[in-house]
């Protein structure tokens, strides 16, 4: 049902489009993204930066696209959502040292601190692949194809990704285990008699 909420303003940015035009749908998904964002303070009473981005973005690429009456702002909208996303990775890693996809999973998941780089590595070239193939689908087929794409390309490719991710992440999660004893992560892999020897220097 989550990812569906999170989809919600697209799903609705789609329909708009087929009943009606463009200019209308991108109405709609403004107003959809509003109305999100306050269900989820009215449930929670804090929302994500994620989704104040978005928010921001898609009032700003939106409303150049009704004032002007121009579609190629709200082309531009995801690319530059994707962008952004691909940026603050890269900054919060490089020049803050501070992995923000570790930030955001690290509670559910215990990996090596190489493969939440790796993870971080792979977010931000999905993402700007994923700005890269919009602009293409944007600009050389129809406002219909690229809106259908939006919906069903995206996800798609998305819901591929994250697989993928879950596939590669799986080896290193059932590596390593919490030792129930003392909270620790103890390596599966680790040889018998090394754990045997660990277990005895705790005694």
């Amino acid at each position: 049902m989550k990812f569906l909420f999170d989809l919600f303003p697209v799903i609705v940015f789609f329909i708009a489009f087929k009943a009606y035009d463009i200019f209308v749908a991108t109405a709609v998904a403004i107003m959809a993204t509003f109305v999100q964002i306050g269900w989820v303070w009215y449930r929670h009473r804090q929302v994500d930066n994620m989704m104040w981005i978005s928010l921001a973005v898609i009032i700003l690429f939106g409303g150049a696209t009704l004032v002007f009456q121009d579609e190629l702002f709200i082309k531009w909208k995801p690319t530059v959502l994707y962008w952004l996303l691909c940026i603050i990775l890269w900054i919060s890693s490089q020049i803050f040292g501070k992995n923000l996809i570790r930030t955001m999973l690290g509670k559910q998941m215990i990996l090596p601190p190489l493969v939440w780089q790796k993870l971080n590595i792979s977010w931000i070239a999905f993402f700007m692949f994923m700005g890269c193939i919009n602009l293409y689908i944007a600009f050389n087929f129809s406002v219909d194809s690229w809106v259908t794409f939006k919906l069903f390309g995206s996800m798609g490719l998305m819901l591929v990704f994250v697989v993928l991710q879950i596939a590669m992440l799986n080896k290193y999660l059932n590596t390593f285990v919490p030792e129930a004893s003392e909270n620790k992560v103890v390596a599966k892999d680790q040889p018998l008699q090394e754990k045997i020897e660990n277990r005895t220097d705790k005694g």
